[in-house]
């Protein structure tokens, strides 16, 4: 199973899980898909768009379960990055785990998520 990630705010999660679906951050909704990343892509993802904010979830989903509404597009540095197009329902995610951020503020990853 190919994993690929959402770095998303605790409150828009509880939502999501409220309504039994993700419908995507502000800045997805705007762009017309909800951005994911990598495993590989994380952390810099968190760095560039995340920086300095607390009280974050990292959602790990199936990308197989999304069947054709995902698609790796060019991105950040020609980098393919996986693109949903439609809504996330919640059977595809495999975990949410807290992101907290270590005494310089960067997030820390589970273990063992990011390449070495």
């Amino acid at each position: 199973m190919a994993l690929i990630y959402k770095i998303c705010p605790r409150d828009l999660w509880r939502e999501a899980e409220a309504a039994g679906r993700f419908e995507g951050a502000p800045i997805d909704r705007q762009d017309g898909f909800i951005h994911f990343s990598t495993a590989a892509q994380a952390a810099e993802t968190a760095a560039r768009h995340f920086a300095g904010q607390a009280d974050l979830l990292l959602v790990a989903v199936d990308a197989e379960a999304l069947g054709d509404a995902l698609r790796y597009e060019p991105s950040r540095g020609g980098d393919l990055f996986p693109h949903l197009y439609g809504p996330l329902l919640l059977d595809a995610v495999k975990s949410v785990d807290a992101l907290p951020r270590d005494a310089e503020g960067r997030h820390v990853f589970p273990a063992g998520l990011l390449p070495a």
